[in-house]
């Protein structure tokens, strides 16, 4: 008799979607419906008003309606016009140190420039915070490692899911965390860990037989491993939002009560807290990440006392790029070009556990994969899935109305909105979910491939990504442990 259960499977994602017609948004709804008026009011009128009125209502009408890739074609318009304007104001260019002109030689780019770096003491453990005072938010960083669940049993495997499922949930009901970012930053091994272990105990006297083996040893270590860190970035809301560094003081302090009780309730996920990472620690995930060349030198120096060598000569303002480049398609930054990728469509399908595991891998160039939950209050979370189930009712009502059949997308659409309303009566959480993808190279033309491994990465893992064209430096800074949130930088940053 054969006893071998079923693989799990899992879901529940839904894209947001208003109460609009012809798979259009409430706002692109009403304009629709406004050209149409407009139309049949200059119809009524004259025939001279309708045709001087009928081109710019056709050109609202096909800005609104017609789209390119899955995106809004008005959509479109309003970011080339802003990445334009951007572009002939030099916003898309950075340069730094002591050949610039001006007081603030050094700094950190684009949507990091207001971020400063505290440390915080700790009975724990000193750890680092990045206070970000535009959007008032404080990000903390705990470095984890986690159990594969290939090497699990399946039902341990999910017990972690389901209680990775209660993590998130609970985080509803922590008013001051404003969201989370998981974040898998893979890359080849510079070889400097295992250079640095082999010199230690290399003898003079030894035999240069075995003296050869091992620097063979080293030369091929960077080709044959891998330098993988897991790390979960929280970010708290700033209450006292004070640009003073001694006007924070409130808030570290409930950060610093909040962090055990986080980190205790991450073990039953399948995740190990190592620790937090402190200042030095995110000055170098920093550097690493605008100048992947010094990555060797750079774990060499944070393994030397606790980080202490490496502030000695590079701090959080000296953390970024001496040059960076924003393009349409790419970021190019001192010894780096970059391309970020955004999550465009979840899987329509139920998944296994392991689903991310191909992306999430490591691959021969280096790489972060960042998944950003914001959760929502209790009550809120009630409130929009009610309003998400009463948008996908007024469709049913509407095709209903014009005795048109449901689409399959909209009825398997409204079956989700209605078991999402349901699981969350019956205690889930609900939050909102995205994902951004970064690859660096150092050499120009190994960025083709390196595009193509990421993207058949992720058709392997059923999702859609979209690369960030004209918005490359905000993807990049997004996967970095720094408390980037792009729908909140749409409503504090100026346009």
């Amino acid at each position: 008799m054969d006893t071998q259960q079923p693989a799990r499977t899992y879901g529940g994602w839904r894209q947001s979607r208003g109460m609009g017609l012809f798979g259009l948004g409430p706002y692109q709804t009403l304009g629709v419906l406004a050209a149409v008026a407009v139309l049949v009011i200059a119809a009524t009128v004259s025939f001279t008003a309708l045709a001087i009125l009928a081109v710019p209502c056709l050109v609202v009408l096909a800005a609104v309606a017609a789209r390119w890739d899955g995106v809004p074609l008005l959509s479109g318009l309003v970011i080339r016009a802003r990445w334009w304007y951007a572009t002939t104001r030099g916003h898309t260019s950075y340069r730094a140190g002591v050949m610039v002109a001006g007081e603030h030689a050094w700094g950190l780019p684009g949507v990091l420039a207001p971020t400063r770096l505290l440390s915080v003491d700790d009975p724990a453990g000193s750890f680092g915070v990045v206070h970000n005072p535009r959007t008032a938010t404080m990000t903390v960083t705990l470095r984890c490692a986690a159990t594969s669940t290939w090497l699990a049993d399946p039902d341990e495997g999910a017990a972690w899911v389901a209680s990775w499922g209660s993590w998130l949930a609970s985080l509803g009901h922590h008013t001051a965390i404003h969201h989370v970012a998981v974040t898998v930053d893979s890359a080849p091994d510079p070889g400097s860990r295992l250079s640095d272990y082999i010199a230690r105990r290399m003898l003079p006297q030894a035999p240069a037989s075995a003296v050869r083996i091992l620097r063979q040893l080293v030369d091929s270590a960077p080709r044959a491993a891998a330098d993988v860190e897991s790390r979960v970035s929280v970010t708290f809301r700033d209450a006292s939002n004070s640009p003073e560094p001694g006007g924070a003081d409130d808030a570290l302090d409930e950060i610093a009560r909040a962090l055990p009780g986080l980190q205790d309730s991450l073990g039953s996920c399948g995740l190990t807290v190592l620790a937090r990472d402190s200042a030095a620690d995110l000055v170098g995930i920093v550097r690493t990440a605008y100048d992947p060349a010094m990555r060797g030198d750079v774990d060499r120096m944070l393994s030397m006392r606790g980080g202490v060598e490496l502030s000695r000569w590079l701090d959080w303002d000296t953390a970024g790029p001496v040059m960076a480049e924003e393009h349409l398609d790419r970021y190019v930054h001192d010894t780096g070009i970059s391309v970020s990728w955004a999550w465009h469509e979840a899987p329509r399908q139920q998944v296994h556990a392991d689903v991310l595991a191909r992306l999430l891998a490591p691959g021969p160039y280096p790489k972060r994969v960042s998944l950003l939950y914001r959760p929502l209050p209790a009550g809120e979370a009630a409130r929009t899935v009610e309003r998400e189930v009463n948008a996908a009712a007024f469709r049913a009502a509407y095709h209903a109305a014009q005795r048109r059949d449901e689409s399959a997308r909209d009825s398997t659409d409204r079956a989700r909105a209605q078991r999402a309303a349901l699981e969350e009566a019956t205690g889930a959480g609900v939050g909102f979910m995205s994902l951004f993808v970064t690859v660096t190279v150092t050499d120009p033309a190994e960025l083709p491939r390196a595009v193509a491994d990421v993207e058949a990465r992720a058709d392997i893992a059923k999702i859609r990504l979209r690369r960030l064209r004209a918005s490359q430096a905000a993807g990049f800074a997004t996967t970095l442990p720094c408390g980037v949130f792009p729908p909140q930088l749409a409503h504090t940053w100026p346009h």
